[in-house]
C-alpha cells in the first residue's frame, strides 16, 4: 500500500514557477514508477510528466517538454515537479500516481495551481 500526499501548488501569475512535491509513504517507494497528471475544469485527466523507479527514465506530454522537470529523491519517497514558464493553460489540479507495472495503482488527494495572465 502507498499512500500519496502531493503539496506545492498555489496561485502564480503567468511566467512564473512552482514546484510540487508528492510525498510517499511506505518502505516500497523506490519500486514505483511516479507520474504527475493534471485535471482542468471541464476537462479529462491528462498525463504531464513520469519518472521510472531509478529516475534514469522520464516521459514529458508536449505541453510541458522544455517547461516542466520531474525528478524524485528515493531516500525521501519524494516526487517533484518543477514548473517554469507557467501559463494560464497550466491551471489544473496536479495529481501524482504510482505505478508497478502498467497501471496506476496509487493516486494522491491532488493540488491546485492557478496561474492568472
Amino acid at each position: 500500500q502507498v499512500q500519496l500526499v502531493e503539496s506545492g501548488g498555489g496561485l502564480v501569475q503567468a511566467g512564473g514557477s512552482l514546484r510540487l512535491s508528492c510525498a510517499a509513504s511506505g518502505r516500497t517507494f523506490s519500486s514505483y514508477g511516479m507520474g504527475w497528471f493534471r485535471q482542468a475544469p471541464g476537462k479529462e485527466r491528462e498525463l504531464v510528466s513520469t519518472i521510472s523507479w531509478s529516475g534514469g527514465s522520464t516521459y514529458y506530454a508536449d505541453s510541458a517538454k522544455g517547461r516542466f522537470t520531474i525528478s524524485r529523491d528515493n531516500a525521501k519517497n519524494t516526487v517533484y515537479l518543477q514548473m517554469n514558464s507557467l501559463e494560464p493553460e497550466d491551471t489544473a489540479v496536479y495529481y501524482c500516481a504510482a505505478r508497478m507495472g502498467s497501471f496506476w495503482n496509487y493516486w494522491g488527494q491532488g493540488t491546485q495551481v492557478t496561474v492568472s495572465s
